[in-house]
């Protein structure tokens, strides 16, 4: 279980925290993705030194490799991949109906064939906790259907109320567990509904009777428009106990989260910053920055004159588009480790904001300074 505390609003803007047993989690708070128990290109040491205070973790790519029997033999995920503090897992839902081709479901679960080897294998309520309980996450998301954007409200109505369900059957297996690892674990129900209004008014009130540590927002950022994202989301928010944690899946880019926040999100992730370091792309505040852009060829500023990482710190812009067109591997590290710097100093800047009464104000001027200086082109 959690415990969570909002210490200071701005309209729906909130700061807070959030406690487990491996650590508090200053919210809002923005989560590195770390799928298959590693944050791609960045090393767990330098997590820590970036400021990440949890990371997120992907059920379904655990249980294919390394496996259940292997988690637990080591005593679960923290112990494995050697990182004391919290982790958040995702059920595994969202991977598995993406695999539209690979995947039947129904009432009782989902099966799906495996992207690894073509293995079949069969998800349900019950085997999505047994998987969670044996990585060993502090926090656990449900089973849940992550509808397509669009579908047509009949879909989406019958879908929500499978993922109702589900998170009921969730719920009764994880409160009659015991944790195996010696160190509790929360579960958070995820309202779903597509962009229909009814629906989602639906599914947050069956979810909040059911009385879960947290609720997370699920179905957003998968195709339709930002405004729509924006009004689903507070929508959502005005529909969620104020005392419990709220979190946005799979969201996104800066001005995303800025816009979320101020709409009463607490909690976000997305794998953004690491794979648009990777791919050359990098996130500051002017805007983004294409570093294969030939106009960086000789350009010797850092990629943000007010970062504090590594990269920032020591190396040039051209020294970094050079690394990205002879394909050095160090590239994809330090583009990784300055996005995620940026997204981290993000939220906790918003928190300070949120705390002197501020953040509506700098959210605009934040929002319109990135907008104005993003690289346009490529080259």
């Amino acid at each position: 279980m959690v415990k969570f505390e909002v210490l200071h609003t701005e309209v729906s803007a909130r700061a807070g925290w959030l406690e487990t047993d491996h650590g508090v989690i200053e919210t809002p708070i923005f989560m590195p993705v770390g799928t298959q128990g590693s944050v791609k290109a960045v090393e767990q040491r330098e997590m820590s030194e970036l400021g990440a205070q949890i990371i997120l973790g992907n059920a379904y790519h655990l249980y294919l490799r390394p496996g259940v029997d292997v988690l637990k033999g080591m005593g679960g995920l923290h112990r494995f991949m050697n990182w004391e503090k919290p982790i958040l897992t995702d059920s595994g839902g969202y991977q598995v109906f993406s695999l539209t081709e690979l995947r039947k479901i129904t009432n009782d679960g989902v099966t799906f064939r495996s992207h690894v080897d073509g293995s079949s294998h069969y998800f349900t309520p019950e085997k999505v906790m047994e998987i969670e309980h044996a990585i060993g996450s502090d926090i656990m998301m449900v089973l849940d259907e992550c509808t397509p954007y669009p579908c047509e409200h009949l879909y989406a109505k019958k879908s929500n109320e499978m993922t109702v369900r589900w998170a009921k059957q969730c719920q009764t297996v994880h409160v009659a567990s015991v944790p195996l690892y010696g160190h509790r674990q929360a579960l958070f129900a995820i309202v779903q509904g597509s962009v229909f209004r009814d629906i989602r008014k639906e599914s947050a009130t069956a979810l909040v009777d059911l009385d879960f540590e947290g609720y997370a927002i699920g179905g957003l950022a998968v195709g339709e428009p930002a405004a729509e994202m924006y009004d689903i989301a507070q929508f959502c928010t005005d529909l969620l106990p104020a005392e419990k944690p709220r979190y946005l899946m799979g969201v996104g880019t800066p001005e995303n989260i800025l816009e979320c926040i101020e709409r009463g999100i607490d909690m976000f992730d997305c794998v953004m910053p690491t794979r648009n370091g990777r791919n050359s792309m990098v996130f500051t505040r002017d805007g983004r920055v294409n570093l294969r852009n030939a106009k960086h060829r000789t350009d010797s500023r850092p990629v943000d004159g007010e970062c504090s990482c590594y990269g920032c710190r020591n190396f040039s812009r051209a020294y970094l588009r050079h690394l990205f067109q002879v394909k050095e591997i160090l590239a994809l590290q330090l583009a990784s480790m300055h996005n995620l710097t940026y997204y981290l100093w993000l939220v906790k800047e918003s928190r300070r904001q949120i705390i002197a009464g501020t953040f509506s104000t700098w959210k605009r001027e934040m929002i319109g300074r990135m907008n104005a200086g993003s690289d346009r082109t490529t080259g």
